[in-house]
């Protein structure tokens, strides 16, 4: 059952069940069975007090009488205080904070690195970027996406509020879905942290390439460079 759920998530559900003095088995199983498979990190993440003590005794569930135990555990599933997790940290955003800014999706398998493919990687981590402010405001697993029908577009769909795309490689035809999905995809081979990336793209902001420009709905430097002189000539 492990290969349904993400290494997070099952890091998450193997702290919980120490917490509850229970295998990871009894508590996936019985996780699963509330929450439904494949669990990920976002159904972890709306799980309850009472929907634990429900799942736990439930039909071939384990008693656990022990409130706190439940709180603790539940605290766990969703990510309090988890020694070893490979997450970053996600920054304060509200729609709105950032005028002028982008939106960026960056494919990822560990950490806060851009290291994954489109088809493959295991979350998208989403990055809010302005000439003057860079903030990690999301990180979405795509363990669920993949059950889908049509895998890409459902991955497509997940970061369908972006502006750019950064994965280590894409195919032509999921590229296409993305760009349906009016997603820019840029391809950066080599793996590194995903924050320096952002980095380099928030750089770019002041003076962008054609095809950023048009990502952000303004008129390329060149371009207006060209139109004032014509205008002076």
């Amino acid at each position: 059952m492990n290969t349904s759920i993400t290494r997070e998530a099952a890091l998450r559900i193997g702290l919980a069940a120490r917490a509850l003095e229970v295998s990871p088995r009894e508590l996936t199983l019985a996780l699963a069975a509330k929450l439904g498979l494949p669990l990920s990190e976002t159904k972890l993440a709306g799980c309850s007090v009472e929907l634990l003590r429900e799942a736990m005794d439930g039909d071939g569930g384990i008693c656990v009488a022990e409130k706190e135990d439940l709180k603790t555990a539940v605290r766990l599933l969703w990510g309090q205080g988890v020694t070893g997790s490979e997450l970053p940290t996600i920054d304060p955003y509200a729609e709105g904070d950032m005028p002028r800014s982008v939106r960026l999706a960056c494919a990822s398998n560990h950490g806060e690195m851009l290291d994954g493919h489109f088809g493959s990687c295991e979350r998208f981590l989403i990055y809010q970027v302005s000439a003057d402010a860079l903030r990690l405001i999301d990180v979405r697993p795509t363990l669920e996406a993949d059950h889908a029908e049509d895998k890409n577009v459902a991955r497509a769909a997940l970061i369908a509020d972006c502006d750019v795309l950064y994965v280590q490689s894409i195919g032509g035809p999921a590229a296409a879905k993305v760009i349906r999905a009016n997603v820019h995809p840029v391809k950066i081979p080599t793996p590194g942290p995903a924050r320096d990336s952002a980095l380099r793209l928030q750089t770019s902001l002041a003076n962008p390439p054609p095809w950023l420009a048009r990502v952000m709905g303004v008129t390329p430097p060149s371009f207006e460079r060209l139109v004032t002189a014509s205008e002076h000539a």
